[in-house]
């Protein structure tokens, strides 16, 4: 159903994906994009991927929300997990793109129940593994 004040919609796969995600685990990381005023998959990464199988797989001229499911060890080592929002709006995406996403993020991001981290890029260095790791902890 679309929201009135972003008119936007999302589709369901979107919430089943992202329980797939933060409850089986079956999944390292999925894309979304908008298209036709729809928030939908964009892509999947497979729970072997990497976080550069994740950077690589977004564009570098449109914008994209994606999840990120983040393993790491604590200092007392031990095993834990975040889920990152990260929302991908590059420098290089034209301007309506960028206020479509930005205006609908907040309402697309409530219907993820299970966010950790949230993070805002627009170019890869503000979303490198150094500060997705100092984040995580």
């Amino acid at each position: 159903m679309a929201n009135a004040a972003s008119g936007m919609a999302v589709n369901d796969e979107c919430k089943l994906k992202f329980l797939e995600l933060k409850s089986k685990r079956n999944y390292r990381f999925i894309t979304y994009k908008i298209v036709d005023q729809q928030v939908i998959v964009d892509k999947i990464g497979g729970h072997d991927e990497t976080y550069d199988d994740f950077t690589n797989s977004l564009p570098a001229d449109e914008c994209r929300y994606a999840v990120f499911d983040f393993d790491f060890t604590t200092d007392e080592n031990c095993q834990k997990s975040k889920i990152f929002f990260i929302a991908w709006s590059p420098d290089t995406s034209k301007v309506r793109m960028k206020m479509v996403y930005a205006s609908s993020k907040d309402r697309f991001k409530r219907e993820l129940d299970g966010i950790q981290v949230e993070l805002q890029a627009t170019d890869p260095s503000e979303m490198s593994f150094d500060i997705i790791k100092s984040r995580a902890i």
